[in-house]
């Protein structure tokens, strides 16, 4: 069953805080990669190029956790857990535009096919109103 983020912590969405996210790679071992990261009101989503290693991973095994913090407020964070429930192909590389947009001001640099991974989170743990200024 979906865990709802909880509305106080969606606005770290708004911001161009990097995320990091962690999954298992094929040996069993945690990697974890700064990513951006978006959030469309239920999932989180991610991006990564078709055919690339994490592609692999997260469809082999769909647990991940992502963790972001503010970059205003370091006490404002968000840590997730959850699985990818969808994969999607970036067509026009309109979601890695929006976000290269968000966080460098331009459209991405590499224009190479991407897909997009949809995270349905199963766990929640924040810093809630704690770390609201």
């Amino acid at each position: 069953m979906a865990v709802a983020i909880p509305v106080e912590l969606r606005n770290l969405f708004q911001e161009p805080a990097l995320a990091h996210v962690s999954y298992l790679n094929k040996k069993g071992q945690i990697v974890t990669f700064p990513m951006w990261v978006d959030f469309d009101g239920e999932h989180i989503l991610v991006s990564s190029p078709i055919g690339s290693k994490k592609g692999k991973a997260l469809r082999e095994r769909p647990q991940l956790a992502v963790s972001i913090v503010s970059n205003d407020n370091r006490w404002h964070w968000l840590s997730i857990s959850g699985r990818v429930v969808d994969i999607k192909p970036d067509d026009n590389l309109e979601f890695i535009d929006r976000m290269a947009k968000k966080y460098t001001g331009k459209p991405y640099e590499r224009r190479t096919p991407r897909e997009v991974f949809t995270v349905e989170t199963d766990r929640v743990s924040s810093s809630g109103q704690r770390g609201r200024r």
